[in-house]
């Protein structure tokens, strides 16, 4: 199956107990797309500014990513700084720079519309929802959100919620949008507002899957290190959907293997910086951690 993703592309500026660094390739749609393509075919719909290096959009090439959707704008592309505490679960955004992404308005190529997998990553309700109508006849759709649209586009993410099979949140973000304390209880007034399924990211904790009476709960992989944890949560989203996107069909057990993969990608994003471990990254390596992701949870 293939997929389209829309979301953002950008240059991040990171500081963590373990390092700093400065224009760095990030993203939503970068995080989601290289996790994606180790599992299926993969096209982005996102804009960058004219300062963008031809050698990261070569980079998405050459992981098998569609880049004819990502509009090249007069400009500087989106920036991002932001910086971890020692609790790397907390993090304070020092600066946001929108530039080309202020004005984005998704247009998503001929060849990407018959995709039979679309993600939203988070960007507007109003502009998510374009996407839709230019890409009608995906089979599964998913998508993203964030504390900055649930509080102030609440509206228009409820009237898109009816049209999404799968919700990524974070548990801080299932809270907010639900106005629930409980976790589970979040999840289900959720799924009560319309998508068929919503998976709860609770990083250095796993996550949560919540579909109807079914509640599925996977661990985080065990690290010695985090280095980084920014775009953890997009590439998840990637490594799930890429992997039902491989296997071709959406059943109950495929939905709970997609996952782990899911954590898998998650587990070798943060330990090291932006792309950097994915970069290096093999596919031997992504089946050698499945396998050891499932020893550690079998009984």
């Amino acid at each position: 199956m293939k997929i389209v993703v829309v979301g953002s592309v950008a240059f991040d500026n990171v500081e963590t107990p373990f390092g700093k660094v400065e224009n760095v390739l990030g993203g939503s749609a970068t995080f989601f797309s290289v996790a994606a393509s180790f599992f299926a075919p993969v096209s982005v719909v996102a804009v960058v500014g004219s300062d963008f290096p031809k050698s990261e959009l070569e980079f998405l090439r050459s992981r098998g990513v569609d880049i004819e959707g990502i509009e090249i704008a007069p400009g500087r592309t989106f920036r991002w700084t932001g910086r971890y505490h020692e609790d790397m679960n907390l993090r304070d955004t020092l600066d946001l720079q929108l530039n080309v992404f202020a004005d984005f308005q998704p247009k998503v190529p001929a060849s990407y519309r018959d995709a039979e997998i679309c993600f939203l990553s988070t960007i507007h309700p109003s502009l998510q929802k374009s996407v839709l109508a230019q890409v009608s006849g995906a089979e599964l759709v998913g998508a993203d959100t964030m504390t900055h649209w649930i509080e102030g586009t609440r509206d228009e993410l409820v009237e898109l919620l009816g049209a999404v099979e799968v919700l990524t949140v974070n548990d801080e973000e299932a809270r907010l949008l639900a106005g629930e304390r409980n976790v589970v209880q979040a999840a289900r007034k959720i799924l009560a507002l319309g998508p068929k399924s919503v998976l709860i990211k609770r990083g250095e904790y796993g996550v949560l899957h919540f579909s109807g009476d079914s509640v599925f709960a996977v661990p985080a992989f065990p690290l010695e290190q985090v280095f980084d944890p920014t775009g953890a949560g997009d590439v998840f989203a990637g490594g799930f959907i890429g992997a039902l996107a491989k296997a071709g069909e959406f059943s109950a057990a495929t939905v709970r293997r997609a996952i782990v993969y899911g954590s898998v990608m998650a587990s070798f994003v943060v330990e090291d910086f932006s792309l950097n471990r994915l970069r290096r990254l093999t596919n031997d390596d992504v089946e050698r951690r499945y396998r050891q992701f499932v020893a550690l949870t079998e009984f």
